[in-house]
């Protein structure tokens, strides 16, 4: 016995997503910038020209990350403040 056929289903999901989307754009939202993507440890390491041990080891030092589930992400645009920031204080020091 059918409660609901695939057709419908299917119609039901594709209305759904479509309004939303719709809602999503008209209250401004925005695609993503590029500085505004989440990387993994492997791409942001490549992207800075650093070894996935330096990259830990700047996490242990204070370097933003996600963890979703088992797996660690950067919001590029807050790696790219702090390091801007460290870059800073190591001139105000100087």
């Amino acid at each position: 016995m059918e409660i609901i056929n695939q057709d419908a289903l299917s119609q039901c999901i594709r209305d759904a997503v479509r309004a939303e989307l719709q809602e999503h754009f008209r209250a401004g939202g925005s695609p993503q910038h590029d500085d505004e993507r989440l990387l993994s440890k492997q791409e942001l390491a490549a992207e800075l020209g650093v070894s996935l041990v330096t990259l830990t080891d700047w996490m242990k030092k204070g370097l933003p990350y996600l963890r979703l589930h088992k797996r660690v992400y950067f919001k590029k645009s807050e790696v790219l403040q702090i390091m801007q920031q460290k870059t800073k204080d190591k001139e105000e020091q100087r």
